[in-house]
């Protein structure tokens, strides 16, 4: 089985996004507020949105299973209050179950929390167990910045995260550590701030004891995990100059990468430079970057092909990184594994 564990519904119908322009006009007007009973989106819209997207793409590739979540750059937790982001988390989540649905075998679910600037995340507790409990979903994607380019809540590391991360534990569901749509001119939304945002969590947990207060808690830093294996010895320095443990024995059990690395090389120095068990196989169909490369003549966001064509990867730890992983970072994906097979 292949596990693709970073996938966005980027193809979501029409209607999804005229229900988000009607929400946001709506924002301090009473009178003009939209429930989301107003959403109408049928089962066939939502198959037409995948069959010849996602869906088409999964089974060329030969990807059997997608940890599926709503589009990252849509959650914009900067947009509106408290309740907007809590309307909006919930009419994307519950888009997400439907999808899995329809398609049992080729998506999993993963949910978006109902972050907002300044709001405590004990805030999103609710939603998660929400997701996890009635839908099944295996995981959450956690925003490190709410504020979309401004980091005005405190670091990851914080006691102020604690009660989400006692839940999380609990629930024994791993976060992906993902911002959303930046909102600051300094920051392009995908080629910077998606980048920083990895690189900076990286360096909130080197810096903490997060994990002595949670030995068991999961993050997943996708991007291949922003500008950290480039760096490595940097982080080996930084961790030695400051007095903390080695990197395999502070972050290795708990802190993991994805694929989504556009460009052989950069897969061929992620596998290099982390540990196979630290590796989560991952595409982001679609994501950032949808289009052909040149020089290839392949897109892309194509990574299994880049694994693919590395010779002196073995094939134990191409098993890890393709399925095996998935099993130790995502608690319940082996219980959501025992009840479908991909069609």
């Amino acid at each position: 089985m292949i596990i693709d564990c970073h996938g966005h519904y980027t193809t979501v119908p029409a209607q999804l996004e005229e229900f988000r322009k009607r929400q946001i006009a709506g924002i301090g007007d009473p009178a003009r507020l939209v429930h989301k009973d107003s959403l109408r989106i049928s089962d066939n819209q939502i198959r037409e949105s995948l069959e010849n997207a996602q869906l088409k793409t999964q089974r060329e590739r030969g990807i059997d299973v997608t940890v599926f979540s709503p589009r990252a750059g849509g959650m914009a937790h900067h947009v509106g209050n408290e309740t907007t982001s809590r309307h909006w988390s919930e009419v994307c989540n519950e888009l997400i179950h439907r999808v899995c649905t329809l398609y049992p075998g080729n998506f999993v679910g993963v949910c978006q929390l109902p972050q907002s600037p300044g709001v405590r995340p004990a805030n999103c507790i609710a939603e998660l167990e929400r997701c996890v409990k009635e839908f099944g979903f295996i995981g959450c994607n956690l925003n490190p910045d709410p504020s979309g380019g401004y980091w005005t809540d405190p670091p990851l590391t914080d006691k102020w995260w604690y009660p989400l991360y006692e839940k999380m534990v609990e629930l024994d569901v791993p976060a992906m550590v993902h911002v959303s749509s930046s909102c600051n001119p300094a920051f392009h939304f995908t080629g910077a701030h998606y980048i920083n945002g990895d690189t900076t969590a990286f360096m909130q947990f080197l810096t903490s004891d997060l994990f002595r207060d949670f030995p068991t808690l999961k993050f997943i830093i996708p991007h291949g995990g922003g500008a950290v294996p480039y760096h490595w010895g940097r982080y080996r320095g930084l961790a030695q100059d400051m007095k903390r443990p080695p990197l395999k024995e502070l972050l290795l059990n708990n802190v993991f990468f994805d694929t989504c690395v556009y460009h052989r090389p950069g897969i061929e120095l992620l596998l290099k430079v982390i540990p196979a068990d630290n590796i989560l196989f991952a595409s982001e169909i679609f994501g950032a970057v949808k289009g052909v490369d040149p020089e290839t003549g392949h897109h892309y966001d194509d990574t299994k092909r880049y694994i693919d064509a590395i010779e002196w990867l073995s094939p134990k730890d191409r098993d890890k990184i393709f399925r095996k992983n998935v099993l130790n970072v995502y608690g319940r994906f082996a219980a959501w594994s025992a009840g479908h097979r991909p069609s």
